[in-house]
């Protein structure tokens, strides 16, 4: 072989074992990135935990505060779990629906530009600040009226819409165009199509979607300091009233000077903590089965 040839071969070597060094590196930067992302949520969990286990009991579930109590028994939160039940619940109520019909006429009716348009107005809504959105809901439903859980909930419902819209008209788009164009040679009306047929096959994706927006709206604070939280220690179901919710009870306790409302805060941040990793793993495993379901389907 010449030198010249050889010369060749060093050279393809050197780029092959160049390319191996630097796919490795990224390899590990990828791997400790990974590994820094996991790490930062057990600090986390593990510090909720540690500080809030010890005061995590039944009575923080079930009872109210004692307002103004000079013993050390502070009794629990009741009346924030019950008002997060009542407003998340509403928020839900208005948002789900609301936020399946946009997503089913920007996938299946819309035209390109009415397209464009619908999922600008949705990727900027998703970005608005929710103080901006608490502010907001607070000049339209709460001057003259006064603060409500309905107020809240319509806050929280703008928060969860462009969420709930947009993981929808993912899920819409994965549905195989076969079986839209076979309903529709059998003559049967898109609207019935779209609700028939393709809805049908996005149930897992829509509840996915639904499950994680859930657990971001159920830990939001920012809207409701305007829209519902000057409220009693009383449990109330009623939406018509201020009713407090699980983060703004624990941004108020972590405010007092008392070192046992500082514990019911924990305990409380423990518990929302809870609840939001069960909805994100309940919403992972959904995902899962949501998208067997539409492989098997193509």
């Amino acid at each position: 072989m010449s030198v010249h040839g050889l010369s060749r071969s060093q050279q393809r070597s050197d780029r092959l074992a160049r390319r191996r060094a630097v796919n490795r590196l990224m390899e590990t930067l990828a791997w400790l990135s990974a590994a820094l992302a996991v790490a930062v949520l057990g600090v986390v969990v593990w510090s909720v935990a540690a500080r809030g286990a010890g005061a995590l009991n039944l009575d923080l579930l079930t009872k109210p505060p004692v307002p103004f109590s000079l013993t050390p028994v502070k009794q629990g939160v009741a009346n924030a779990f019950a008002g997060t039940i009542v407003i998340v619940g509403l928020a839900t109520a208005m948002a789900l629906p609301v936020g399946i019909l946009v997503a089913i006429y920007v996938n299946e009716f819309a035209r390109p530009a009415a397209r464009s348009g619908i999922t600008l107005a949705l990727d900027v809504l998703n970005g608005v600040p929710a103080i901006v959105i608490g502010i907001f809901v607070f000049g339209l439903l709460v001057v003259g009226r006064g603060q409500s859980g309905l107020a809240g909930a319509f806050a929280l419902a703008c928060l969860m819409l462009p969420l709930v819209a947009r993981s929808t008209m993912e899920v819409l788009s994965l549905v195989p165009s076969s079986l839209r164009e076979a309903s529709l040679a059998l003559g049967v009306p898109r609207w019935r199509t779209t609700l028939s047929i393709v809805l049908p096959q996005t149930i897992g994706g829509v509840l996915t979607g639904t499950t994680l927006a859930v657990a971001r709206i159920a830990g939001e604070t920012a809207p409701l300091l305007f829209t519902s939280s000057i409220v009693g220690t009383q449990v109330s179901w009623d939406p018509h009233r201020a009713l407090q919710t699980v983060p703004v009870a624990i941004f108020e306790l972590s405010e007092s000077p008392d070192p046992a409302d500082h514990a019911r805060a924990w305990a409380a941040a423990l518990v929302l903590l809870v609840f939001i990793l069960f909805a994100s793993l309940g919403a992972r495993w959904l995902a899962t089965r949501s998208r067997r379901k539409l492989g098997a389907a193509r």
